[in-house]
């Protein structure tokens, strides 16, 4: 036996359907607003003169990052524009997944034969690293890898 589709019945599966949508959208607004860190800068046009300044230095630097993961070691060769190792006063890396920082870790490296090496079991996929290095003379080098571990 079949029931009659009423106006009523209409009614009451509109509202349904759309509080459901409703409920979803303020859910997920409520995470985006709760989950956003903040401010990146208090001002945007002193941020970009800074920007550029720091890209230019960085560039006449003319370093090139040769990056390596093989046997659960990561490391970094840097090479000036002379193909030798740069002359580096400090070194770091934050590495970590693209699309969650719970993974992300910040190792201690060391300095073998011209190259920047810390012993880290990366799982397979794609991770990302922030690089940040600083010349002997102060000027910052920062650099993003992409980088892909095979399984």
């Amino acid at each position: 036996m079949t029931r009659e589709l009423t106006g009523k019945h209409v009614l009451s599966i509109t509202i349904g359907a759309f509080s459901v949508i409703i409920g979803v959208n303020i859910f997920m607004a409520y995470n985006a607003v709760h989950s956003f860190p903040g401010l990146e800068v208090s001002n945007s046009y002193v941020a970009s003169q800074e920007f550029d300044r720091l890209r230019t230095a960085q560039v006449a630097l003319g370093w090139r990052v040769e990056p390596r993961y093989a046997d659960g070691q990561l490391s970094f060769r840097i090479l000036g524009m002379d193909g030798l190792p740069a002359q580096i006063a400090h070194f770091s890396a934050l590495i970590g997944r693209t699309t969650m920082a719970r993974e992300d870790v910040t190792p201690v490296f060391r300095r073998v034969n011209g190259a920047y090496v810390t012993d880290l079991d990366l799982a397979p996929g794609a991770w990302l690293v922030h690089l940040e290095a600083v010349a002997t003379d102060g000027t910052p080098f920062r650099q993003r890898i992409d980088l892909f571990v095979r399984g």
